[in-house]
């Protein structure tokens, strides 16, 4: 438990909450928890999937500027790596992951919602990388993630304008997945993350790393991923639950262990 960020877990569903009002700034110490949070969420093997939450009025407004003004590029090539390995971190949980955007998600913020795999967001949202405002280009994975999720040209202008990004437009660019009720957004994150309580835990983490190892390489190496995670799921136990529970009581219906 950090002291800007915890980890609330309830029928199987792991809450990272962040909790550094009033904006969730991401200094150095919320990153390291950040990190850490994540870490213990993949690991611990009664969690079924995770929520990112800011809370009811914010997601993250992005890094903490007073912290960053004065640092040289020595410090800054350091605080870079670190912000990066924090946020991959989020990135690499071997569960389905969905950010619950209220607010503002800005710089940081965004980068941070970038690693969820799912982002359910409420219509007074804000999305956006301002820091070419600031002189500096994103830092977090701003400029890797994002083109990857919307393409490069509405990247472009998100990263070259620093304008914020209302939920509708985010709606229509692929940028978020879901837009609903500002009160509603926590609720509708659990909701979508609870369908996966339960489910083969096994082929969920073989099927998010065939995908996401996949969009790094070329389609044959893909390929090749996909036959192997695919492959390795008949030693398990759950794919002997699943093809049994299929072929007598039809689809849908298989209690799964996560062995």
């Amino acid at each position: 438990m950090g002291e800007f960020v915890r980890v609330e877990t309830s029928e199987q569903i792991a809450t990272i909450r962040l909790d550094r009002p009033p904006m969730n700034a991401l200094n150095g110490q919320v990153q390291a928890e950040i990190g850490a949070a994540a870490a213990a969420a993949g690991g611990d093997s009664s969690v079924a999937a995770v929520v990112l939450y800011g809370g009811e009025k914010v997601f993250a407004a992005g890094a903490d500027i007073k912290e960053m003004a004065a640092a040289d590029y020595a410090r800054m090539s350091a605080d870079a790596r670190r912000l990066q390995q924090s946020f991959s971190e989020v990135a690499a949980i071997p569960k389905p992951v969905v950010a619950a955007i209220t607010g503002y998600a800005l710089g940081g913020g965004l980068e941070l919602a970038l690693c969820a795999d799912f982002r359910v967001a409420g219509e007074g949202a804000r999305l956006g990388q301002p820091e070419i405002k600031l002189g500096i280009i994103p830092g977090g994975g701003g400029t890797q993630r994002l083109p990857r999720l919307v393409g490069p040209a509405r990247a472009k202008d998100i990263v070259f304008t620093g304008r914020m990004v209302p939920a509708p437009e985010a709606l229509a660019m692929g940028l978020v997945d879901r837009v609903v009720p500002d009160g509603e957004v926590y609720q509708a994150a659990r909701d979508l993350a609870a369908q996966f309580a339960g489910g083969p835990a096994l082929a969920l983490r073989a099927a998010k790393q065939a995908i996401d190892d996949g969009l790094e390489t070329d389609l044959g190496t893909g390929l090749e991923i996909e036959r192997l995670q695919f492959a390795a799921l008949f030693a398990t136990e759950d794919q002997r639950t699943g093809m049994q529970s299929f072929i007598e009581n039809g689809p849908g219906k298989a209690r799964f262990a996560g062995r």
